[in-house]
């Protein structure tokens, strides 16, 4: 499922992420740079404003600041949060829906990964706060 596929990207980011040292700012911007990128994308198929807000402000936040790898840190615990949650009722989800159903749903999500904004500077509620 798409969701999965999704979940499975970013928590390999965040195991990169996390193996980096902090001498490794260019490549801890990189990941960041690809997870900002994943969650935008993610964040606005399931309308998660506070994630947008922070990948809006690790966006603009320099590598090498000293809040950045707690920022990622903090991102990372809430994303895998709600990978957890959403564990919990996407069976519910497979077995309520018929197979057919599910395929179109799939579809139609793909469909608004290709239409949504990549960059968290460019989501209408992150841009105004």
């Amino acid at each position: 499922m798409l969701f999965r596929e999704d979940h499975k990207t970013v928590e390999k980011l965040f195991k990169t992420f996390e193996k980096t040292n902090d001498e490794d700012t260019a490549e801890r911007r990189r990941i960041v740079d690809e997870v900002i990128e994943e969650l935008t994308v993610h964040a606005w198929i399931e309308e998660h404003h506070a994630v947008v807000w922070m990948l809006s402000e690790l966006k603009t936040m320099d590598a090498s600041h000293e809040r950045f790898k707690a920022k990622m840190s903090v991102l990372m615990e809430q994303v895998r949060h709600h990978v957890e949650e959403e564990q919990d009722w996407l069976p519910d989800v497979r077995r309520a829906m018929s197979r057919n159903r599910l395929q179109e749903f799939g579809a139609q999500l793909e469909g608004a990964k290709g239409r949504t904004p990549r960059d968290p500077l460019k989501v209408p509620s992150a841009a105004s706060k």
